[in-house]
């Protein structure tokens, strides 16, 4: 006798990453019209910038806005399409005894997957809602205060799930720091900067004073929250892994602070903006691109960290290409992401405003590369993950009833 079987058929929280990565690339096609479509007047281009730039633009701008507004239609598409399988087998799974004997385990934090993928769904919608509604620019005005609520709504949920967490283990402790041989501790902090950065959006955007102040308390408030975890799980994490070694499955969370720190380097660059718009705060080229170096080199020395444990490990060759599946490898897609976007701002906001970088030459598509290397390499890896995880599922030998 036989059975078929799918690795997400025995569903695990982490799979709302997949929801999460799909969104994440839709950002990184909308970096090539943020910074090579002109929108003069606007932080951000929209739906008339890009028509004006594809009627007038050579076949090359033409092809690049076509692949663009394609490829964010179908990854934003994955995205919600992801979210709400997941929201589904989540509410089933929360029924069962397999949720119980999580939410006694140091992986129940892993259920801040959750309002993660909520709220890079917020940001995918409203990247859409620029890239292909004529005249929202018009009544962008009235979508901020319901941004600001969605936001802070995920962001209510997000630290009640927590609170779950942390209630029990400092309340009846059990925390396993044997366990703890990993950075996943640190994904609740990838939560709250998700929301933060996206509460930081109408800081950056709106011309009404009281919308942008607003944007820049409340995300000033998830941007410490996010820092203060970040803290904690560093040094908790490391100390484990000096202890007990890395965990092979868990392995890919040593690079989570790279799109952890592209989040909260677009959520610093929004608030720059906003407080140099409505309270003449307005920050240097040099002092931003410094900050955008330092960040890329952060997200650099942590990458060759991961890779190199990865590699000893023999990660890829278990999990990718082998016999064994977990949907822990979708935590690989983040880096690849958040270091093909904020590639392209140190490169648009920080080489080129500060003078270091003529837009468009050769070494600027050389740099440019980079980051386009790694975001097809995460398209490659989304699909492959989908095929290994969600695809055609594969024959089993059955387990004989007793």
């Amino acid at each position: 006798m036989s059975m078929t079987s799918r690795p997400s058929d025995t569903y695990s929280p982490l799979y709302f990453l997949a929801s999460l990565g799909a969104g994440g690339l839709s950002v990184t096609f909308f970096m090539w019209l943020m910074h090579w479509v002109p929108h003069t007047g606007r932080t951000v281009p929209v739906f008339e910038d890009i028509t004006a730039a594809f009627a007038s633009g050579p076949v090359l701008m033409q092809s690049m806005i076509a692949l663009a507004m394609a490829a964010i239609a179908f990854f934003a598409f994955l995205n919600i399409r992801s979210l709400i399988w997941n929201l589904g087998r989540y509410t089933a799974w929360r029924k069962t005894e397999a949720h119980a004997k999580f939410a006694k385990t140091n992986a129940q934090s892993q259920i801040m997957a959750l309002p993660l993928a909520l709220g890079m769904t917020v940001n995918a919608g409203f990247i859409l809602g620029l890239v292909f509604v004529p005249g929202l620019w018009s009544v962008i005005e009235y979508l901020f205060p319901i941004a600001i609520i969605a936001f802070l709504a995920i962001g209510i949920f997000a630290f009640r799930l927590y609170a779950e967490f942390l209630g029990r283990v400092l309340t009846e402790g059990g925390f396993n720091m044997a366990a703890n041989n990993n950075f996943g501790q640190m994904l609740p902090a990838f939560a709250f900067a998700m929301i933060g950065v996206g509460l930081a959006a109408p800081a950056a955007l709106s011309t009404v004073t009281a919308t942008a102040a607003i944007g820049l308390v409340l995300s000033s408030f998830f941007f410490i929250t996010a820092l203060t975890i970040i803290a904690v799980a560093l040094v908790l994490g490391v100390r484990s892994m000096l202890e007990n070694g890395v965990g092979a499955e868990t392995a890919p969370t040593l690079m989570i602070l790279i799109p952890l720190f592209t989040i909260l380097g677009i959520l610093t660059l929004r608030q720059q903006h906003g407080l140099g718009e409505h309270f003449a705060a307005h920050s240097q080229a040099a002092g931003t691109m410094m900050m955008l170096t330092q960040l890329v080199a952060f997200q650099v020395l942590f990458a060759l960290f991961g890779l190199f444990v990865l590699a000893r490990q023999g990660y890829a060759k278990r999990f990718l290409f082998g016999d064994e599946n977990s949907a822990g490898a979708y935590a690989l897609v983040c880096p690849g992401v958040g270091f093909a976007v904020l590639m392209q701002f140190w490169v648009n906001k920080g080489l080129v405003d500060a003078g270091l970088l003529d837009k468009f030459s050769a070494t600027y598509w050389a740099i440019t590369a980079i980051a386009l290397a790694s975001q097809f390499a995460m398209v490659w890896l989304v699909f492959h993950l989908n095929r290994r995880h969600f695809g055609t599922a594969r024959t089993a030998a059955a387990v004989p009833a007793e």
